[in-house]
């Protein structure tokens, strides 16, 4: 199968095995597991903070890091199309406490001005706003990224209120690889951030929430109270630690396989797709002809999998996994069915 679900279907190479199991390992809840430590310190340097945590998701990541910013009752601030908002089972409300103010935006991504008017006044009625969150790259927007500029204008309007902030950086990698922007410099305007090593990176489980030492040490006692705190975790992290040396250069190519994949799309009359959204390695379009579970099924049926991701609207995720002859299949496939 040509599995384009999403980019965390990949599966680790014979030499991401081997690194796993030849990892030194230790019991990381007493903070004993060499590779774990390793791998913390190699993202904390990367992104330029004090400290940082290995956790075993991105929503929990997520959710580790909205609890140790917020208070019970207070609000996060994020796009309506947010991972943290649709795809993470209501658990800031569960788990924190808070709740979440989703803002509606023309391309999913928050505006400056979308976050100053999103903030709430003072008053005893009103929760009070406490977080802005932003996801890069924008997963249902299609991988849209944050630009630096974007980010700093949105950040100094959070700033100007006494708020934090939060990077959802589960595809920092691919925003940085789009752009060509170190990835110090997209986490430097956040309170806390984190990426994931489980998607374009390719390894199996894991992601690694950064920031302060005050905040990761906090951040590690919630992780426990969640059940996070893994044992001898270095078998997890060695691949992490494998995907940071020998797979980040890979992410350009899933782009250009994406951008390849979406001309293709956008030529067909039963589709439609701006190609100017593709920035990275995602691809969503439209079937305003039929419905995207039935296209989904037809194409399951010739080896290809999408993901429906509304009533008349597909995802396809270019990865590690999937090869130029794989894009060269998907097309003619397409070409053949809905031409």
């Amino acid at each position: 199968m040509i599995d384009l679900r999403s980019d965390t279907v990949t599966r680790p190479s014979s030499a991401m095995r081997t690194a796993m199991m030849e990892a030194d390992v230790g019991d990381d809840v007493y903070g004993e597991d060499p590779t774990v430590n390793q791998l913390q310190d190699d993202i904390a340097a990367l992104l330029d903070t004090e400290a940082a945590l290995f956790t075993p998701s991105g929503t929990m990541a997520n959710q580790i890091a909205l609890h140790v910013l917020t208070d019970p009752g207070d609000e996060v601030i994020v796009d309506a199309t947010s991972h943290i908002y649709n795809y993470e089972t209501g658990a800031a409300g569960m788990l924190s406490g808070i709740q979440l103010h989703p803002v509606s935006t023309s391309n999913g991504l928050l505006t400056p001005d979308a976050v100053e008017a999103a903030i709430r006044p003072e008053g005893a009625v009103f929760p009070r706003s406490r977080v802005v969150a932003l996801e890069n790259t924008a997963n249902k927007a299609g991988g849209r990224v944050y630009s630096l500029e974007h980010i700093h204008a949105v950040v100094e309007v959070a700033r100007s209120h006494g708020l934090r902030t939060l990077l959802d950086g589960a595809r920092l990698w691919n925003a940085a690889a789009a752009t060509g922007a170190d990835m110090a410099n997209y986490a430097a305007p956040f309170d806390l951030v984190w990426v994931a090593l489980s998607k374009g990176l390719g390894a199996p489980v894991g992601s690694v929430l950064a920031g302060s030492a005050n905040h990761i040490n906090a951040a590690r006692r919630v992780r426990k109270r969640l059940g996070g705190g893994m044992r001898q975790a270095g078998i997890l992290a060695a691949a992490g630690r494998y995907a940071l040396a020998h797979h980040r250069e890979q992410l350009v190519t899933d782009h250009a396989h994406a951008r390849r994949l979406a001309r293709a799309i956008s030529a067909l009359p039963a589709f439609e797709l701006d190609v100017d959204t593709v920035e990275t390695n995602i691809v969503i379009f439209d079937t305003p002809h039929a419905s995207a579970q039935t296209i989904a099924d037809e194409l399951a049926s010739e080896g290809i999998g999408l993901t429906p991701f509304g009533p008349h609207t597909l995802r396809a995720t270019t990865h590690r996994d999937v090869s130029s002859d794989d894009i060269d299949t998907v097309i003619h496939t397409l070409r053949t069915l809905y031409r």
